[in-house]
């Protein structure tokens, strides 16, 4: 159920949209406030590859035992001022809910040891797998809905202080659409059966997170627009088709947000921009950090609105200077560092490296363009002028396909003539699509062969 609609954007003048600055900044019960004028670093981290079975379990717990030790103890050598871990389960952890709550707590227990030994402070996100990707089953009803609440629950209990998931509803919709560089098809998994799940989803989880103290702050297109954006960085379909689909994913993102999540929203979600110029809540980004899990051409302005700055995941292997997750917290701290001294300095000092952030990749790569804040700001005042999800979706994909244009007639966007090409294909396609949802379904919704909608209750 949708607590609230957003028909104006939080933001207003550019030089007030910024990193570490959130309009709605979240309050944590240990003083940290994110959004609140300090960037903090968030350690995404997981394990070495293996088997998670009943008999590696001990071996499991041993190693986030390992990694969390790890963090802390570098936290307080570096003076860390505060930090966020964040938790992607693996599946088998979702399948085993009480997996998963038991490395919540092992994780909130150790840091909360630190906290009370050494002063530091941290904060746990939980991100439970969604494990209803490629389902033949009804999406609501089956085990893995249920056991996903469960693992929401118990680590709420558990003392995880933010959830979030990377939630998957309508993926088998758009993975077909990725194929065949179908923006329609997309704008069917995002703006329509994505909707309807999205707020499915997180009226749940709201509920759960209002039950168990927990903050619920936001989901993430992971599987949507950031497959995308890998694929399109892979060279395996056009970079503008994945840069409007990040943009269209954004409508999608924030029905979390409508549905009561408060942020910061998850890292992978490029599209976390959008919603702080919407809705104002503080977001967590990844770039050049992030290049331990995927390539990409954002490093840079990813950082530019960032509240939390993060790394994706990464892996407890052992390098040259010890395990990978610590080295990755060791660079997110130095990055935040510098962001944060520049604010100390002065707002122009900040701006003045938001705009260098932002000017260092703006130019090179369709999915960067998108990313600056002035056109972020541009096509969020555009967004919220449409009613209704399926509108918003498709005017999000309009607005960032003329943008492009736009920013390759001015010289400020570089892309070889096969992607200007997309750039009109791609416009054709949505702007052929009729502005009734209803009409749109019953044109669109047979071409799609992987969709069941007696699985998700949908009717047209």
């Amino acid at each position: 159920m949708l607590k609230q609609e957003f028909n104006t954007t939080a933001y207003d003048k550019l030089d007030e949209f910024v990193y570490g600055i959130a309009k709605k900044p979240v309050a944590l019960k240990n003083g940290m406030v994110i959004g609140g004028g300090t960037i903090y670093p968030e350690l995404n981290f997981t394990l070495p590859t293996m088997l998670v079975t009943k008999d590696s379990w001990p071996e499991v717990i041993r190693i986030y035992k390992e990694i969390a030790e790890g963090f802390c103890d570098r936290a307080r050598e570096l003076g860390t001022p505060g930090f966020v871990a964040e938790i992607e389960t693996v599946p088998d952890m979702t399948f085993n809910p009480e997996w998963c709550i038991e490395v919540c707590k092992t994780v909130v227990d150790i840091i909360k040891e630190h906290s009370a030994k050494y002063g530091i402070k941290g904060a746990v996100r939980i991100t439970p797998n969604d494990n209803r990707e490629g389902l033949k089953e009804h999406v609501y009803k089956d085990k893995n809905w249920n056991d996903t609440l469960k693992a929401f629950v118990g680590s709420g209990k558990a003392g995880a202080d933010f959830f979030s998931i990377e939630s998957c509803g309508s993926k088998e919709i758009h993975d077909d659409a990725m194929m065949y560089c179908n923006l329609p098809q997309a704008l069917f998994s995002l703006g329509v059966v994505g909707a309807r799940d999205m707020e499915k989803l997180w009226t749940e989880i709201v509920r759960i997170a209002d039950e168990t103290g927990a903050i619920p702050a936001g989901d993430t297109a992971c599987g949507f627009a950031n497959t995308a954006m890998v694929l399109a960085e892979g060279k395996y379909i056009p970079r503008v088709f994945a840069a409007a689909d990040r943009v269209m994913a954004a409508v999608r993102s924030l029905i979390a947000v409508e549905c009561g999540a408060k942020g910061p929203d998850k890292d992978c979600g490029y599209e976390g921009p959008y919603e702080k110029a919407i809705a104002g809540i503080p977001i967590s980004m990844e770039g050049k950090t992030a290049a331990v899990a995927h390539l990409s051409s954002v490093g840079n302005i990813s950082c530019a609105l960032a509240d939390l700055w993060s790394n994706e995941s990464v892996q407890q292997i052992k390098l040259l200077s010890g395990y990978a997750p610590v080295a990755s917290f060791e660079m997110l701290n130095y990055d935040c560092r510098l962001l944060n001294t520049a604010r100390k300095k002065s707002e122009a000092t900040a701006l003045l490296l938001r705009d260098l952030l932002v000017e260092s990749d703006a130019a090179l790569d369709p999915h960067a363009y998108i990313l600056r804040p002035d056109v972020i700001l541009d096509i969020a005042k555009a967004i919220v002028k449409e009613k209704g999800h399926y509108l918003r979706t498709r005017r999000a994909g309009i607005c960032a396909l003329l943008k492009m244009k736009e920013g390759v007639q001015k010289g400020q966007l570089q892309v070889d003539e096969k992607e200007k090409g997309w750039l009109d294909t791609l416009l054709k396609q949505l702007e052929a699509t009729p502005e009734d949802e209803a009409k749109f379904t019953a044109e669109i919704i047979d071409d799609c062969e992987n969709f069941k909608p007696e699985n998700y209750d949908f009717k047209k």
